[in-house]
């Protein structure tokens, strides 16, 4: 009886590691989400980095024209040329656009010009409203 008692106690226990493990690999998304729930906060809240608000966009221009003012300083007292702070942060801060985005805005309006032809509004200025758009995207 004294051996029938332990094998029936190894039987179970190997069973149980069985069983234990085959949860585990069952469960695993369960392991991801331990923890989480509606009042703890695992990540920050998401942010809209499409939207800056003018608050912030005026911010990081008065912040990028205090570095360029420092920089034009220190070549003034080098005996360096200085530079025009203004022309420098437009550069600066003009949205970057490569010639296939351009393409890509140009087909884009020529498309709403053939809408607005045939609605019978007059065309649009392609470039005109290719900067425009670009402008537009500057704020993003």
């Amino acid at each position: 009886m004294h051996s029938a008692f332990n094998i029936v106690i190894w039987v179970v226990s190997l069973l149980a590691v069985v069983i234990a493990f085959g949860a585990l690999i069952a469960s695993r998304k369960t392991w991801e989400d331990f923890g989480k729930g509606r009042l703890s906060m695992d990540r920050d809240q998401p942010r809209d980095p499409g939207r800056a608000s003018g608050a912030s966009m005026a911010e990081r221009d008065d912040e990028i024209r205090q570095l360029l003012e420092a920089r034009n300083a220190r070549q003034v007292r080098r005996g360096e040329a200085p530079i025009d702070v203004e022309q420098e942060l437009a550069r600066l801060t003009a949205p970057a656009v490569d010639s296939a985005l351009r393409e890509e805005i140009r087909q884009l309006v020529v498309a709403r010009n053939h809408r607005r032809a045939r609605a019978g509004k007059p065309p649009l200025d392609v470039e005109t409203e290719i900067q425009r758009e670009i402008s537009e995207l500057g704020g993003l």
